[in-house]
């Protein structure tokens, strides 16, 4: 009797648990293989912003075990560089890597989510993605594509390449007079600033730049700093180098995806993409550090660059130049109001802490490494014990 119970039991756990797994199999979406998303940057292929974007693409391999796939094209091989924005909306792209200032003609307060300019409020690249992560930042980032500019897009924050030096000059510059009337390449709000401040600016992709200069169509330059103007070839034609600049002393470009897209990835694979976003921008960063200390050296050397401080005036007048825009912008566009004032409130608390708790960057780096201000050179000698 007992035996025949157990049996019956049995049959019965079995025959549930057969039919829970017909259930859950009728509710799993079916195997579908590896899925290929096609994304292109707005930068030439040469560059160390396009490394950033394929290191993403090789970590989310990984992370997903192969079955996600990143196709990481570089500016122009399906869309114009300025065009992956649309693109993306349209799904022409599944996504693009780039960065958010240059969409400040569909909406001022983009440059707001590239953390240009001055920091903003003195934050750096960590302050930034703090406030982006733990102060609503990134829900705002959202809003400004979906709900302000009407587009089928999200973004993470994916490429720290700043802060960025100051720009490239055909001939010296001593104060804001000399710096008057020049006609510059700049991109984004920067633009209308520095065209505030007295400069002549044209907007163009990064791979123009260079030929513009030989035609003797700029007269300056402002692209990244370091390796990355190493590549493009600017010392060639320029030969005087100013840093820092105040433009983008902590930029952060983006990864852009299709909302529908994204929506379509199951959850493991949009968790890749984050983990990747954040992994990409913290270990490329590290790597683009010694690779600027290698081609600033190889631009004193090789190439005869003079590196030299941009002239305090020039940097004050621009800072004071941005308040007033931003307060301009502020009046008329509440979004940016809203998204300025977040930042403010954050930079606020950690700007001042961070100033208190941490020595000055200059304090022992001047100690081992003495700088001859007298020349405006980066580069020191280390001092012997």
């Amino acid at each position: 009797m007992r035996t025949a119970i157990r049996k019956s039991l049995a049959l019965t756990a079995i025959g549930a648990a057969l039919g829970f797994a017909a259930q859950a199999g009728a509710q799993a979406p079916a195997a579908s293989g590896p899925k290929t998303l096609k994304m292109q940057s707005t930068w030439p292929a040469s560059l160390t912003l396009q490394d950033n974007f394929k290191m993403f693409g090789e970590r989310v391999d990984k992370l997903t075990g192969g079955q996600l796939k990143i196709e990481a094209m570089a500016a122009g091989q399906v869309v114009p560089a300025f065009e992956v924005l649309d693109a993306t909306h349209k799904k022409v792209l599944d996504g693009a890597h780039a960065v958010s200032y240059y969409w400040v003609g569909k909406q001022k307060a983009a440059t707001l989510f590239s953390s240009t300019p001055a920091g903003p409020f003195g934050m750096d690249h960590m302050d930034f993605l703090g406030w982006m992560y733990e102060a609503g930042g990134l829900d705002m980032y959202w809003d400004l594509y979906q709900k302000e500019m009407k587009l089928n897009v999200i973004a993470f924050p994916i490429l720290p390449s700043s802060p960025q030096a100051f720009g490239w000059f055909k001939r010296p510059i001593k104060n804001l007079a000399d710096f008057k009337g020049m006609k510059c390449r700049q991109t984004g709000i920067v633009a209308e600033i520095f065209t505030k401040m007295g400069m002549a600016t044209v907007n163009m992709p990064g791979g123009e730049i260079v030929p513009s200069a030989q035609r003797g169509v700029i007269d300056c330059a402002e692209w990244v700093g370091g390796v990355e103007d190493l590549r493009l070839g600017l010392p060639q034609v320029f030969k005087y180098h100013y840093v820092p600049g105040m433009h983008e002393p902590s930029v952060i470009g983006e990864l852009l995806i299709n909302a529908d897209v994204w929506k379509g990835l199951p959850v493991q694979q949009q968790e890749a993409i984050r983990s990747a976003t954040t992994e990409t921008l913290v270990r490329w960063w590290v790597r683009w550090q010694k690779q600027n200390a290698d081609a600033i050296e190889e631009m004193r050397t090789k190439h005869g660059t003079q590196i030299l401080r941009t002239p305090p005036d020039i940097l004050i007048a621009f800072l004071k130049a941005w308040d007033e825009i931003a307060k301009e912008e502020s009046a008329k566009n509440p979004f940016f109001k809203k998204v300025l004032d977040s930042q403010r409130a954050y930079a606020a608390k950690v700007v001042p802490a961070k100033r208190f708790m941490n020595p000055p960057y200059s304090f022992a780096a001047n100690y081992y490494w003495p700088e001859d201000v007298r020349k405006g050179s980066a580069k020191g000698t280390a001092k012997k014990k």
